[in-house]
């Protein structure tokens, strides 16, 4: 028994030794066919007007990448629509569920939808004769920015435009192309902020009277230590399932942009 566990041993590091031979055996003998490519960075001085203009260009593309973000928040539906749903997590008493991911996820897709015909304007007007080369840079800009306006426009109420366009010192438009963009996007932006509050609100209202009658039935049976949370969230939750709420917010977001 010994002289067999003391040569199963010896087969066992004979093993050990030859496997790093044999890969490195096999490597070798693969043919290299996949070039691998080498990635070189660097930054150099421009010596032509056209490569600096060229760098310039660069620099604002990166510029205007850095700010996407906020420019997709601050001129489109999102900022409505999270709202809104975090409104609705928050009257739902439900805390972390459904997840943040959940929520922006469903809010950038529901600003996706809400906005593709302003989208769309903009790939048929500007977009798509830009790269034909049928217009200019700069009439591709112009044209870009119209439709975005436009639905900027129908969102934002007077009163809110009219705060920005005193708060600037500007004489008073005559028609909204006299408006600079950077006065109608602050006004947009407070006018979604209480579009969102009101909407939010009515959400409110029914979780609340459940949470009421809850409360005021715990308090009538004496049982004022059991947190009236424990005990109105299943109902809320439940009323929100048998009244399918997920459909009702987003049918009424999506009405609210019309």
């Amino acid at each position: 028994m010994k002289q067999k566990k003391k040569s199963l041993r010896r087969l066992f590091y004979l093993l050990l030794l030859l496997i790093p031979l044999l890969i490195g055996g096999v490597a070798l003998a693969a043919p290299q066919t996949i070039p691998i490519p080498q990635i070189q960075i660097g930054v150099n001085t421009a010596q032509k007007p056209l490569e600096i203009a060229q760098s310039l260009q660069m620099l604002i593309i990166l510029t205007v990448l850095s700010l996407a973000p906020a420019i997709l928040i601050m001129t489109t539906s999102f900022v409505r629509i999270v709202i809104v749903l975090s409104f609705t997590r928050t009257a739902i008493g439900t805390n972390q569920m459904p997840p943040n991911q959940v929520m922006i996820g469903l809010a950038l897709f529901l600003t996706f939808f809400t906005m593709a015909p302003t989208w769309d304007a903009v790939n048929n007007q500007a977009l798509q004769p830009f790269l034909n080369g049928q217009i200019s840079q700069e009439d591709a800009f112009t044209k870009a920015s119209a439709p975005i306006r436009d639905f900027m426009f129908k969102q934002t109420r007077n009163k809110d435009l009219k705060l920005f366009i005193q708060a600037s010192k500007l004489p008073n438009p005559k028609n909204k192309d006299e408006i600079p963009t950077q006065v109608l996007i602050p006004a947009f932006v407070i006018s979604e902020l209480k579009t969102a509050f009101q909407l939010g609100f009515m959400i409110f209202i029914p979780f609340l009277v459940i949470d009421m009658i809850v409360a005021s039935t715990l308090m009538s049976m004496g049982m004022m230590m059991l947190p009236p949370v424990m005990i109105s969230l299943p109902f809320k939750i439940l009323l929100f399932v048998m009244v399918d709420g997920w459909h009702l917010v987003v049918r009424s977001l999506i009405l609210s942009f019309n």
